[in-house]
Order: C-alpha cells, then structure tokens, then sequence
C-alpha cells in the first residue's frame, strides 16, 4: 500500500484527485494541503467525500510532509509548484506536478508565457506525462509534468495524422471549449454564474499559456516546429472540453483508411476512445471518466481533416491522468481507481 499526499486539495483538481484515490485499491490519501483551509477535514470542505476520508488538510511545511507520503501530486498554480517540487525530490519523493512549471522544455519559453523559472535544472529531467505517448519514460520517473487540458485533447486528437505523415503541421487550427471549472474555485466575475449561464465566448485569444505546450509536443510529432492557431471558449456547463481541430492534407486518403488508423493506433489504449464512423465525440458521453473519446472527419472538398476530441476537463485532463502517470510510477495497473464509467445523463 503507497502513501500519497496532495499538495493544494482543496481546489477542483485537488478534491477529484482525492476523489480517485479513496476508491483506489492500492494507495492511502495520508496527506493533504491547504493554506485556506488548514486544520479542517477536507471532506467538511467536500461533503462530497464524507465518509470515505477523515483526513485533515494543513498548510505546506514540506519537512513536516515528507515523511508522510511516497508520491506527491502537486496540484497548485505555476510558479508555486517550482517552489514546492525541488524539495520534495531532494528527500526522495516521486511528484506528479499539476501545474505548467515543468511542461515546457525550454526556459526560456516558460519565461516568455509565465515567468522566471527558478528550477530549471529540473526541466531535462522532467517527463510530459501523457501516457499513450511517453509511457515507457514515465516508468522510470521522478518527475512527470502532468499535461494540461486542452493540450491533452489537441495532441491525442492529432497524434496518428502527425506521425503518419498524413496533414501539414503548419496548417493546423484548434478551436475548443471548455465548461467552468477549468478557471479554477477561485473567485472571479468572469465565472460567476450570471456570467457564464446563457453566454458563450472566446477568452485568451492568440494568448493562451497552454499555446506553446501545444506547439512543443505536435512539434516533436511532426519532426519540426509548428505554429498553432489556438482559440479556448467558456461554454456554459460545469465540465468537460470539446476540441475541434482542423488541418489541411498532404495526400489524398479516404475516411476508411483513416478510421483504421486510429483503431489501430490506439487499440492498446485504456482511455482513448475512437467512435464509430460516422459518430462524433461528446462532452456528456466522457463526463466524470478519464476517457478521450476521438473522431476524425476526412473533408475531401476543402482538402482538410477535422478531428473531434472530448475530454473530462477534470479527470483525463487533470487529476485522472495523473492518477494514470502516479500508477505507471509506482508499477501498478495502470487503470487502477480509473475504471467510472461516464456519468449518464
């Protein structure tokens, strides 16, 4: 039985992390964390939890929590995990970290879109945890960067045509919605129900800070440097993203053979779900699960494909794949307490 401790459980992917982990078999929630609600029981925070955990949350004093726990999951904003992390792995702790702090390979880049990165000497070690990708690395890691959101939709959406050769890099185009929670618990008029219900819009255009996440991974998938045109939009709900990519072909193929290959590319996959042709992914279809459910449309008129991607904003873009990265770590079944079926309806 592991020992695991959330550092930041009490914001949206700190309490679904908990969530996972006391239905898992093999690991015990022994710590958790949190400035604002130090000396309370997370599930008082989280009725939601009552009964299945008493733990109380505490603030962060790393040589008080080291002890306590094998694996950390740092579920904190950018620039306080670069803080927190150096020194959980100086006493011997593997760490998935939640936040931007070690997704970028260049410093500089992170500098450029974040701020001045002060553990840079952590970057080359860290390993991009997305598992249909980079899993026989993330079996021998200390350090895996849990993927954010929309660049967990976006990569898998793309990932067979890119490394099948299939569309131009420079072509590509992201457009994709997320619901609520993804700003985060914090307070902001910006997700404030009235306005949110009823409205729809665009945010961060051709500024997002997942942008250059985006660009780094397709563009190890291509083989070359590749600009994106990203644009996130707030829908009204609670959870989940829908990613629509678009990209223009560089070979005539038909929608059979492009079928095929995305059932072949992730047949071995627990989580990623093509669907069948002529169906499309949906937010309400992958809502609580750590599924990607993906489609992929061939546009013989505009000469493009249109890949579909749907994702728990949550759970495979959050906390369940990092439950999926902590499970790799630790030599366990890799769907161990990610094994909910999607909430219906």
């Amino acid at each position: 039985m592991y020992k695991i401790g959330i550092v930041g459980a009490s914001g949206y992917t700190g309490v679904e992390l908990a969530r996972l982990l006391v239905n898992h078999a093999d690991v015990e929630l022994t710590v958790a964390t949190s400035r604002q609600y130090a000396g309370q029981q997370l599930a008082d925070i989280y009725p939601s939890l009552r009964g299945r955990t008493d733990v109380v949350l505490e603030d962060v004093v790393v040589e008080d929590l080291v002890q306590r726990a094998d694996l950390f999951f740092t579920a904190v904003p950018h620039q306080t995990a670069m803080n927190i992390v150096p020194a959980l792995l100086a006493a011997g702790k593997k760490v998935v970290d939640l936040s931007a702090d070690f997704r970028i390979d260049d410093a500089e880049v992170y500098e450029a879109w974040y701020q001045e990165h002060i553990a840079k000497e952590f970057l080359d070690e860290a390993i991009y945890g997305l598992p249909e990708l980079n899993r026989q690395k993330i079996k021998g890691a200390r350090l895996v960067a849990n993927p954010g959101c929309y660049p967990t939709s976006i990569i898998l959406g793309l990932a067979p045509l890119l490394q099948a050769g299939i569309i131009e890099p420079t072509t590509i185009i992201a457009d994709c919605k997320s619901g609520a929670s993804g700003a985060g618990r914090a307070a902001s008029v910006a997700t404030l129900f009235c306005e949110v219900s009823g409205g729809f819009k665009a945010y961060k255009v051709g500024s997002h800070r997942h942008t250059p996440e985006i660009e780094q991974e397709i563009g190890k998938l291509a083989g070359q440097p590749v600009t994106v045109s990203f644009t996130p939009h707030l829908v009204p709900m609670t959870r989940g993203i829908l990613s629509t990519v678009y990209a223009g072909l560089l070979k005539e193929v038909g929608q059979e053979e492009v079928d095929r290959l995305y059932d072949d590319y992730y047949r071995q996959e627990p989580f990623v779900r093509p669907c069948a042709p002529g169906t499309f992914p949906a937010t309400q279809f992958v809502r609580g699960s750590n599924y990607c459910d993906i489609a992929c449309k061939v546009d013989s008129r505009t000469n493009r494909v249109v890949v579909v991607a749907a994702i728990d904003n949550l759970v495979k873009g959050a906390a369940g794949q990092a439950v999926q990265n902590m499970n790799i770590m630790l030599g366990l079944d890799e769907g161990a307490g990610l094994g909910v079926v999607p909430l219906a309806p």
